[in-house]
């Protein structure tokens, strides 16, 4: 969204260095959450292209508003009782979207459109008080809540068409209805809420572990696909919060408030599109992995597996690139690299698969650290 001159768009009620992320605000990213958990469920179910189209959909309209929410709280702090009150509310539309959401292009896009319809509402009232120009782009979002309940009357080509119109006219129409006022982020709030949610994603995926796992007592086999699945989740958080985002919070915060708005955009609402989409993809071929990980895979699981954690590691170089934070091209080559992973899982073993997308992560960080510049030299961006 485009910055503008003017008035801010709500104050700022609190230092920057003492503004952090609410307890409330975590409970909400919980709910949240769970949420995108329920399309690695949409996912496991349906490891085709037709089944990535929806997960992909489904992301897209949970992704913008929850970075509204994200933007919101970053100006309005939930500190009253009257707006603690309105995110509970909203947290409720989530979750009623998330009981839907298995269901949401097989009869339960009504409901899935209900839950957003509230959340967009919830979002729309609180952001009023920071700023009375909101409320023309409030309309983007009831409009595209409306494009879901449509499509969940419909069936057949248009309810897909009317799922695709509701991610894109919330992006699209801010930028030919201009809002109005600037927006005046607080980099220590964006960093620290976006991480939290990446680490509690990661984490939902050590979940999947379990859940993937037979329901019989342990062998050696299981135990090692359990710790190589384990080791895969902790090389992406490594790769996310072995000081990139402290590095992330500096850059940031040496912005202007124009400067810092476009980049919190890109980097943090465009780039972690593939970040999160690669977190459920991953975490429904491990759990897929967990039950036969000494067997070949089908090409299904190996795909979502592979291709996930690239997607991952794209969308973590494209935030380093926004920032300027870090060496691009070791990340890049590993994204390629774990692709090529996906023949190991399809004619190898799920195990196989594992160990060479943990190994190419290491590689990749080894590789970081000798190209990264020694105390004496200037930081700069060698990728």
């Amino acid at each position: 969204m485009e910055v503008q001159s003017g008035d801010p768009v709500g104050a700022r009620e609190e230092s920057e260095d003492g503004y952090r992320v609410t307890t409330l605000e975590l409970f909400f990213d919980l709910v949240f959450v769970f949420t995108i958990t329920q399309l690695t469920s949409v996912l496991v179910h349906e490891l085709s292209p037709l089944g990535l189209l929806r997960v992909v959909v489904l992301f897209g309209v949970l992704w913008w508003i929850y970075s509204g929410y994200a933007w919101l709280t970053n100006t309005v702090a939930p500190t009253t009782t009257g707006r603690r009150l309105l995110l509970l509310v909203g947290m409720a539309g989530f979750l009623i979207m998330a009981l839907a959401t298995p269901r949401a292009f097989d009869g339960g896009g009504v409901a899935w459109g209900l839950g957003y319809l509230i959340v967009v509402l919830v979002h729309g009232s609180l952001y009023v008080q920071a700023n009375r120009n909101f409320w023309r782009v409030l309309p983007a979002n009831v409009v595209a809540a409306a494009l879901v309940i449509g499509a969940g009357l419909l069936s057949g080509a248009w309810t897909y068409a009317l799922w695709i119109a509701a991610v894109l006219v919330p992006i699209v129409l801010p930028y030919i209805v201009r809002p109005g006022g600037r927006f005046m982020l607080r980099a220590a709030h964006i960093v620290e809420r976006h991480g939290l949610l990446v680490l509690i994603t990661l984490g939902e995926s050590v979940v999947a572990i379990g859940i993937g796992l037979p329901d019989e007592p342990l062998t050696v086999g299981t135990t090692l696909a359990a710790v190589l699945g384990l080791a895969l989740v902790a090389a992406l958080w490594w790769t996310y919060f072995a000081e990139d985002d402290v590095r992330a919070e500096h850059a940031l915060t040496a912005m202007d408030d124009a400067r810092r708005t476009g980049a919190i955009m890109n980097g943090y609402f465009y780039a972690h599109i593939p970040v999160m989409i690669g977190v459920v993809a991953a975490a429904a071929g491990v759990k897929k992995a967990m039950g036969h990980a000494a067997e070949p895979l089908h090409a299904g699981p190996a795909i979502a597996l592979g291709a996930g954690v690239a997607a991952y590691l794209v969308g973590d170089a494209a935030f380093r690139r926004t920032l300027r934070i870090g060496a691009l091209a070791p990340r890049v080559g590993a994204a390629a690299l774990c692709l090529a992973t996906i023949a190991l899982g399809v004619q190898v073993a799920a195990e196989a698969e594992l160990i060479a997308l943990v190994l190419v992560i290491v590689a990749a960080l080894i590789v970081e650290r000798r190209l990264s510049p020694t105390p004496e030299e200037p930081a700069g961006h060698p990728g």
